[in-house]
């Protein structure tokens, strides 16, 4: 079985005019999601298989400060009432 890089490039070959993005840049987009859609940091550690959530923080730091500003503005919000 061929491995994602030459299944992406057999891809980018067909379609020429598609932006080539590479399995990393996949890998942090769907990280990137996952934290969009509100998934825990310890959800997205399991996802991707670090074995240490440090990894992860160290990696996604700029999701997870918008992560936080988030969860500020949501305390401020539900104080207001």
């Amino acid at each position: 079985m061929a491995c994602l890089n030459e299944k992406l490039e057999r891809i980018y070959i067909k379609n020429p005019g598609l932006p080539q993005i590479n399995v990393h840049a996949f890998r942090h987009t769907h990280a990137s999601l996952l934290f969009a859609a509100g998934a825990s940091i310890k959800d997205v550690q399991a996802r991707l298989g670090h074995t240490d959530i440090q990894t992860t923080m160290d990696i996604y730091t700029h999701v997870t400060d918008e992560a936080k500003e988030k969860t500020a503005e949501m305390f401020q919000k539900y104080m207001k009432f």
